[in-house]
């Protein structure tokens, strides 16, 4: 038990510095001399200030939320994420082949594992047709997304219906 706790821990740190390295990327810690010079402590670049207001994001880009598509991969190239985004989950209606959820997973064990045990469900498989369902992210933490239908959980399982994300911070400029 002390041994997990002890990686939970490490986790957690890693993940908080990890936040941290990517929320302060875009703003001027150098003075405004230019490092080619050598006197600054740094490159400079321009913060972007056009990344201010709130996205909305469609999940899986314009392949949708559906089977076969690597989500932690999309969520990876996709970040980051910030408070206030709006991730959005479209996909087809239920049909004899493929029907898609979206589940909130507790916990990094749970969504590794695919364990559904503690999650909640935040759509069903007709809440994503149409405009989709939407999700806001309002809560500093990591949010574990998977698909929880198919026999044993197979698109989480096998399908690779699942990712995670960790809203930042804005800075203000």
């Amino acid at each position: 038990m002390g041994f997990t706790s002890a990686l939970k821990g490490l986790f957690l740190v890693a993940m908080a510095a990890s936040m941290l390295r990517v929320s302060m990327a875009n703003r001027n810690w150098t003075n405004n001399y230019n490092d080619t010079a050598g006197w600054g402590w740094g490159s400079y670049h321009r913060p972007n200030r056009t990344d201010t207001a709130s996205r909305n994001i469609v999940v899986g880009g314009s392949d949708n939320w559906h089977f076969g598509v690597n989500y932690t991969d999309w969520a990876s190239k996709t970040a980051p994420f910030y408070f206030n985004d709006t991730l959005v989950f479209n996909y087809d209606s239920p049909n004899k082949t493929f029907s898609h959820s979206v589940y909130l997973l507790p916990d990094l064990w749970s969504f590794k594992n695919c364990d559904f045990s503690g999650a909640k469900m935040v759509a069903n498989i007709t809440e994503g047709r149409g405009n989709g369902f939407e999700f806001v992210l309002k809560q500093w933490r990591p949010h574990y997304f998977a698909c929880g239908e198919g026999p044993d959980r197979f698109h989480c399982k096998n399908g690779n219906m699942k990712f995670f994300v960790m809203p930042l911070l804005r800075w203000p400029y």
